[in-house]
């Protein structure tokens, strides 16, 4: 498989003071990478640099960030735009903080997908159908009429995930997608997921702090604690024989069911 994103001895600075210390890993075409980690370990920060989502007080201090054949803190926020979407997807925590409240989820979704290519609202809406069949849904048309208020936090999270998918990016980019749901939508997600990996061979880096979420998907697994890397590797090898003592805390901290 070819490489298709990499980040070299990353560092991350919100207003002056570095967050995120020498961060470095590949992606492949295809691959899952999950970053899992406790709260504050940097690791929602890492994934946002490289859509130059970090805002106003973020900045890359040091390192490179390589999508292709693009450095993408050396891009303008113009030369980012045009690859977030088509290139870079993006799957937020709580995807219906994301749409507005007082708009169709399908008027927004074609709002989206004019922004980077022209399209007539037919092709639009039988693209989108198409999408939201094509990752679980049995009533998409439904879905695209409906406000984003009258769906429920999980399929607001499943419509998050057509929302990033609708340009047909390389790289997914997820943070912590599963957090603010039950476990049985929580396994709907993880399948969506991994169903648009197989469908359209997307790459996808996860952030989460779900060890099983991590088993579920993940190919590799980075392991961050208070900005740095502690452990990185096949998702086996580091869950099943973590090498350094934090990940074997982090291991240990996962519930068991006793018999």
């Amino acid at each position: 498989m070819a490489e298709i994103l990499r980040y070299e001895h990353v560092d991350i600075a919100y207003n002056g003071e570095v967050v995120v210390q020498d961060v470095s890993f590949t992606l492949e075409d295809g691959e899952i990478l999950g970053i899992v980690g406790e709260s504050g370990s940097g690791k929602s920060t890492v994934i946002k640099a490289a859509m130059g989502l970090l805002g106003p007080a973020g900045q890359v201090t040091r390192g490179d960030i390589y999508y292709k054949d693009h450095d993408l803190p050396d891009l303008s926020p113009a030369q980012i735009r045009k690859l977030n979407g088509p290139e870079l997807g993006m799957i937020f925590q709580s995807a219906g903080a994301s749409f507005c409240p007082i708009r169709t989820v399908g008027a927004q979704l074609y709002e989206s997908m004019t922004e980077h290519e022209p399209v007539g609202k037919d092709e639009f809406n039988r693209r989108a159908v198409e999408l939201l069949q094509k990752i679980g849904f049995d009533d998409p048309q439904r879905i695209l009429n409906s406000y984003p208020f009258e769906l429920s936090g999980g399929m607001q999270q499943r419509v998050g995930i057509a929302a990033a998918m609708l340009l047909n990016p390389k790289v997914l980019l997820a943070d912590e997608p599963t957090s603010a749901l039950d476990v049985s939508v929580q396994k709907q997600v993880v399948e969506e997921m991994l169903l648009v990996r197989k469908t359209f061979g997307t790459a996808i880096v996860i952030v989460t702090h779900n060890i099983g979420v991590i088993g579920a998907m993940a190919d590799r697994v980075l392991v961050m604690k208070d900005g740095k890397m502690v452990e990185y590797g096949e998702t086996r090898q580091v869950l099943e024989r973590p090498r350094e003592l934090y990940t074997q805390k982090l291991m240990a901290a996962v519930p068991r069911l006793r018999r």
